[in-house]
């Protein structure tokens, strides 16, 4: 998101999760910050109580697909059937139509991307925080996130239990650490798309 202000973009993959989504939007909440969650659409299905409260909180939903396939290595009927019915579950249960999507991994092939962005916008990141990665601890996380991110930066996170031990101790840091340099996080804009996109029979 090209800045010359001082913003960030927070986002969040891999929710909702019962005592980490909520967490962490209890922090944005003290820091008065915005973010964007990519849900998959099983986990909404599971706890769509998260996803209306990011939502009734000011944040912004993606799409992240159903059960996080790799966009690489799923021959593409799969891969798109997938990510239309994580759509479906997201609008089914929050009543939202989001047209943000982000590939599970970051992986998609160009030919899955053609059919995808008929309707939907694709995130991608230029700081990846780690917090998936068992081998690093919170504090390290955050240094990643301080010595990469810039003004304009989408950052991205991830609110699962996996990445939880990293990111309840990076987050914090990280927040504390960009306000006190006057900067905004703000979550993404909402994408607008005419075209209907792709059908079950497109496919």
């Amino acid at each position: 998101m090209p800045s010359e202000k001082k913003e960030l973009y927070l986002t969040f993959d891999d929710g909702p999760t019962p005592g980490v989504t909520d967490w962490v939007l209890d922090m944005l909440e003290t820091f008065d910050a915005k973010a964007t969650f990519f849900i998959l659409g099983k986990n909404v299905e599971k706890y769509p109580q998260l996803a209306h409260r990011a939502i009734d909180s000011g944040h912004v939903i993606g799409n992240h697909g159903y059960q996080h396939l790799d966009g690489w290595k799923t021959p593409i009927r799969t891969y798109l059937r997938d990510f239309l019915k994580a759509q479906k579950s997201i609008f089914e249960y929050t009543g939202k139509h989001t047209r943000l999507f982000r590939p599970a991994y970051a992986h998609i092939t160009q030919s899955k991307a053609r059919y995808v962005m008929r309707s939907h916008q694709i995130v991608m990141m230029d700081v990846i925080s780690g917090d998936f990665d068992t081998s690093l601890n919170g504090e390290t996380v955050a240094k990643n996130v301080i010595a990469e991110a810039e003004p304009g930066s989408i950052i991205v996170f991830h609110d699962s239990q996996k990445a939880n031990p990293r990111l309840e101790i990076a987050l914090p840091r990280i927040l504390m650490h960009f306000e006190a340099l006057g900067y905004e996080f703000k979550a993404l804009p909402v994408w607008e798309k005419a075209s209907p996109g792709i059908g079950l029979r497109d496919l």
